[in-house]
């Protein structure tokens, strides 16, 4: 069997997924959710937007004969690997999640996992605080109800339209990042708290251990619980995998 990949991506992952595929010759495409404007460019085929739910996943798929699934979407992008993993189950395609290990405290860490972006919302309080809210831009209306604190917003593209949060600051970037750069964002904003979702990883890291040198507190986000799947945090297991499967 020729293998023939679709990445579900958006990650940092992903990426490096691509890249070691196409060093192998392997035949991939990487599907974008499309939610940044101007995404690397890959050295794979590349679609963008959504495929209309779990049963349009599974008719593209054998539209275009994937042999191998790989979930390597971000970890709170709970409905996709729900989607995924019934594709795969719809198709009989064996399904990989590629997924990086959570973010585990070190010593001098001031943490506190919260189940949810509402209750870091309701936990706020009434004092104003000066919050890097490192969540994105797609749940800052969680904290549209919280108006009188002060927000720094990181965002890879320009707010379209006009955010929900009356107080806040925007800084247009795009990572990875570097403890300076993020000691010097916090220090600028005078931020005196930090919520962010426990996504793992390297590429953001950088603001936990700013926090930590600033003994700042964080908030982290519990990850989603997600249905099961033979998970890697390696790309490299990736391929291993497809090596003991189809000797490629």
């Amino acid at each position: 069997m020729t293998p023939n990949l679709l990445i579900l991506g958006g990650t940092t992952e992903a990426s490096q997924l691509a890249r070691l595929v196409a060093e192998r010759g392997i035949r991939a495409t990487l599907s974008y959710a499309g939610r940044t404007e101007t995404p690397r460019a890959q050295p794979v085929a590349v679609r963008t937007g959504g495929f209309g739910g779990a049963e349009g996943l599974a008719v593209w798929m054998r539209q275009h004969q994937v042999t191998h699934l790989i979930d390597a979407t971000h970890p709170f992008a709970a409905q996709m690997s729900q989607n995924a993993h019934a594709a795969a189950a719809l198709t009989g395609t064996p399904l990989t999640r590629l997924m990086r290990p959570a973010w585990t405290p070190a010593p001098g860490d001031d943490w506190t996992g919260l189940a949810d972006l509402e209750t870091a919302a309701m936990r706020l309080g009434a004092a104003p605080r000066r919050v890097f809210l490192a969540i994105g831009r797609l749940h800052l209306a969680v904290f549209a109800g919280q108006p009188q604190h002060d927000y720094l917003l990181r965002l890879v593209d320009p707010p379209e339209a006009p955010l929900p949060l009356p107080r806040v600051t925007v800084e247009i970037a795009r990572g990875p990042f570097d403890l300076a750069s993020d000691l010097a964002l916090l220090r600028r904003h005078g931020s005196d708290l930090i919520i962010a979702k426990n996504s793992g990883g390297r590429g953001a890291d950088a603001k936990l251990e700013a926090a930590r040198a600033l003994g700042l507190p964080v908030w982290l986000i519990d990850r989603p619980v997600l249905p099961p799947a033979e998970t890697v945090s390696d790309p490299a297991e990736v391929l291993a995998r497809l090596h003991a499967d189809l000797g490629v």
